[in-house]
C-alpha cells in the first residue's frame, strides 16, 4: 500500500506562522491532535480548534519552557514519540512503559539565523537565533521517515497542504522520503551558515550549501544536463519571455557583475559573457546608441543591460535589434509595450541596488573538487593611479582610464580594452598572448571606423615586454593603464617616455579565466 501512514498526531513549532493556520485547520478537520510550543501554541489557540485537539508541549512533558525559551521540546516524551520505530516491538513496549505517545507529523520553521546575520552585528542576538530544539526535531523526524512526516521549512508548507487537501491526513513512504530529503537540505544549509559565521580568520574554510534546485532545459549544449541552485526571483522580476536557460544565467551574471561597477547612466551589450559594447552618457538613449556603435555585429542576439530606467525613446531604438535578454532598473510603460512586441524576448527588472553584488563568493568545480574564491570586487579610482612616465595623463583621459580598467576587469584573459570618451571601441579577449589581444582589438576598432588617436588602452595584467606599447603607439594610442609588476617594467616605461606615452600603474591584476 505504498507505505501509507495515517497522521494521528502532529507537533508544530514554527517561527514563520504565515499559512500555518491553513494547515492546522486542515489537520483539525481530519481529527489530528496537535502539540505546539510557545508562540506557536498561543497563535494556534486563537483559531477555532477544539481544546481536545490542541495541547501545549509542556503539558506532555511536565516541564515548562525554561532558560529563556532555550529548552522547550528537548525531552524523551517528545523525541521518543518521534523516533520510535513502529515496526520494532521493543520500541513500542518502551513507549507504553514510559507513557509516550507517537508523533506522526513534525512541522518546524527555524529561527532566521541568516536574516539575523544580515540585519545586525550584535553577537548576542545572533547566537540566540541558533535554533537547537527545532533542528533536533527536524533531524529526528527525517531519520524516522518510515513512520513520520517532517516539514522543515515554511517553503514546504504548500506541498503538505496539497497532500492534506487531496487525500486527507495520510502520506505515502515516497512522500515522507521526499520531505526527509528536503529536511536534511534545510539542516545542512542552516548548519553551514552557522559554521561560516564562526569560521572567521586567516585560516577560515568557507562552506556552501544551496537549496532550491531547478532543472533547466539543458546545460551549455542540448546534450548536457543543467541544474540551477538558487532563487532567481529574489534578484529579478521577469516581465515576459521564455524560460531562463543555462547560458542565459551565465550571461545575466556577467552583465550584472559588470554593471555593478558603474554609477553613471550606462548601457552594456554582452555576448558569451564579454562586453562587446559599453558606453556611459547623460541619458539612457545616448548610452544605448554609443554602446551599440561599439560593435553592431556582435550585438545581434546579445544580452543588454542598463542601470537606468528604459524610456520610450530608448526602447524604440533598442527594438530595432534582435536580442535575447534585456535587464534594467525599470521600464516606462510605453517602453515595456514596445519591447514586449517579441514574446520570446526575456525582459528582466533587476530588483537589487546596482553596486551591491548578490554574493561575494564564487565557486568552480574541477578535477575531483571545488575551487572557491572571493569575487574580484576591487574597483580602482583616480587615487589609485600611479603615473610612472614623464608624461602625465591628460585630465580628460582619467575618466577613460577608469572606465577602461573596469571593462578589462570583466573581460576574459588575456584581455586588452580600447576606450575613448567613455565608450568601448573594441576589446581583445581570451587570447593566448597579450600581443594577439591588442592586435585583435585594434583591428576590430578600425573595422568599425573608429579613430584610435586619443584612445586609451587597458590591460588586465602587466606587459612582460614593450611590444604592446609599441603596437599601441603605432595605432595612435598614447595613454595606458596596467597593473605593473613585470621585471621589465623599466623597459616598457622607457619606451613610453621616448614616444610621449602616458602610463599609469594600478598595482592590481584583474585576471578572468
Amino acid at each position: 500500500m505504498n507505505g501509507i501512514k495515517q497522521i494521528k498526531s502532529a507537533l508544530i513549532s514554527v517561527f514563520d506562522k504565515m499559512h500555518i493556520a491553513d494547515i492546522a485547520m486542515k489537520l483539525t478537520e481530519n481529527h489530528v491532535v496537535i502539540l505546539s510550543t510557545g508562540g506557536t501554541f498561543d497563535y494556534l489557540r486563537q483559531l477555532d480548534i477544539p481544546n481536545m485537539q490542541l495541547h501545549a508541549v509542556e503539558d506532555l512533558t511536565g516541564y515548562p519552557s525554561i532558560l529563556g525559551g532555550r529548552v522547550k521540546t528537548l525531552h524523551p516524551k517528545v523525541f521518543g514519540g518521534i523516533l520510535a520505530r513502529r515496526e520494532e516491538d521493543g520500541d513500542i513496549q518502551q513507549l507504553q512503559q514510559y507513557d509516550i505517545s507517537e508523533i506522526d507529523l513534525v512541522i518546524v520553521d527555524l529561527y532566521p539565523f541568516e536574516a539575523t546575520l544580515a540585519a545586525t552585528n550584535d553577537e548576542a542576538e545572533i547566537i540566540e537565533k541558533i535554533d537547537i530544539g527545532g533542528i533536533s526535531l527536524i533531524r529526528a523526524a527525517a531519520k524516522n521517515f518510515n513512520a513520520v512526516t517532517v516539514v522543515a521549512s515554511k517553503h514546504q508548507y504548500a506541498p503538505l497542504l496539497d497532500i492534506l487537501n487531496e487525500k486527507g491526513a495520510e502520506t505515502t513512504l515516497e512522500e515522507r522520503k521526499w520531505f526527509a530529503k528536503e529536511a536534511f537540505a534545510v539542516s545542512s544549509g542552516y548548519d553551514t551558515a552557522i559554521f561560516n559565521y564562526f569560521d572567521k580568520g586567516e585560516n577560515s574554510c568557507f562552506r556552501h550549501a544551496q537549496n532550491n534546485a531547478k532543472i533547466l532545459r539543458y546545460g551549455e549544449n542540448p546534450h548536457q544536463l543543467g541544474v540551477f541552485f538558487g532563487n532567481f526571483g529574489e534578484l529579478f522580476e521577469q516581465m515576459q519571455g521564455k524560460e531562463i536557460s543555462y547560458n542565459n544565467l551565465l550571461d545575466i551574471e556577467a552583465a550584472v557583475s559588470l554593471m555593478n561597477d558603474f554609477s553613471d547612466p550606462t548601457f552594456a551589450i554582452l555576448k558569451h559573457n564579454n562586453a562587446c559594447g559599453v558606453a556611459s552618457r547623460t541619458t539612457v538613449l545616448e548610452a544605448w546608441n554609443d554602446a551599440l556603435a561599439g560593435d553592431p555585429v556582435s550585438a545581434f542576439g546579445g544580452v543588454l543591460i542598463t542601470n537606468e530606467v528604459v524610456t520610450k525613446e530608448a526602447a524604440e531604438e533598442i527594438n530595432k535589434l534582435f536580442f535575447e535578454i534585456i535587464i534594467a532598473r525599470d521600464y516606462d510603460v510605453a517602453a515595456l509595450e514596445i519591447l514586449s512586441q517579441k514574446k520570446n524576448r526575456i525582459i528582466l527588472i533587476y530588483k537589487q541596488k546596482y553596486g551591491r553584488p548578490a554574493n561575494t563568493i564564487q565557486f568552480r568545480s574541477l578535477l575531483n573538487g571545488v575551487l572557491m574564491q572571493e569575487k574580484d570586487l576591487t574597483v580602482e579610482t583616480a587615487n589609485d593611479l600611479n603615473a610612472v612616465t614623464t608624461k602625465q595623463p591628460e585630465p580628460d583621459k582619467i575618466a577613460d582610464l577608469i572606465f577602461a580598467n573596469k571593462l578589462v576587469k570583466h573581460t576574459k584573459s588575456n584581455a586588452i580594452v580600447l576606450v575613448k570618451n567613455r565608450q568601448l571601441l573594441a576589446s581583445g579577449t581570451g587570447q593566448t598572448s597579450r600581443v594577439d589581444a591588442l592586435r585583435q582589438a585594434i583591428a576590430k576598432a578600425q573595422s568599425f571606423g573608429f579613430d584610435l588617436n586619443g584612445a586609451v588602452m587597458a590591460s588586465d595584467a602587466f606587459f612582460p615586454f614593450s611590444d604592446c606599447v609599441e603596437i599601441a603607439s603605432g595605432a595612435g594610442i598614447k595613454t595606458v593603464i596596467q597593473p605593473g609588476g613585470s621585471i621589465r617594467d623599466h623597459e616598457v616605461t622607457e619606451f613610453c617616455n621616448e614616444h610621449g606615452i602616458a602610463m599609469v600603474f594600478t598595482g592590481i591584476r584583474h585576471f578572468k579565466h
